[in-house]
């Protein structure tokens, strides 16, 4: 079994970029935002989706950059191969959700979903000097950091 997921890089005017800290399942993880593709939906309407979902902002996708070009089982389903497609994306609008100056920094109110879901989730910008491979979690999101280190330095 597959399992489309898809994925924004957003590089602010300041050069930082995007990322998202979550805590699934007992797990933290830094990772791009975004996420799995719906049945009879197209990857740039997931990709814009998830954004208005997970952060209330509306997201012009832009290039493709990168769709995983190797082997990745899931870490949540040994049954399920992952591939990953991702895209650069402008807001077209201002972010209104908080961005953290530090990795899991969740509120109050971030907490008290995960006691009711099991998952949450903050967003922070991480200056491109200080971005790369080692700055994110998930092992085709370490490919890419490296990729928009390099393209977009």
């Amino acid at each position: 079994m597959f399992n489309i997921r898809v994925y924004g890089i957003l590089i602010s005017e300041d050069n930082q970029v995007l990322v998202s800290d979550e805590f699934i399942r007992g797990n933290y993880y830094t990772k791009f935002p975004g996420g799995g593709l719906e049945f009879g939906e197209g990857t740039r309407a997931c990709l814009a989706r998830e954004f208005m979902e997970e952060m209330n902002v509306k997201v012009d996708v832009k290039e493709h950059l990168y769709t995983t070009d190797f082997f990745q089982m899931s870490a949540f389903n040994p049954e399920h191969q992952i591939v990953s497609i991702y895209y650069k994306v402008e807001p077209l609008e201002l972010i209104r959700v908080p961005l953290r100056n530090k990795a899991f920094d969740f509120d109050e109110s971030q907490l008290a979903i995960y006691n009711e879901t099991g998952e949450t989730e903050t967003f922070r910008m991480v200056p491109m000097e200080e971005f790369g491979a080692h700055a994110v979690s998930l092992p085709i999101d370490k490919v890419v950091a490296d990729l928009v280190k390099s393209l977009f330095k």
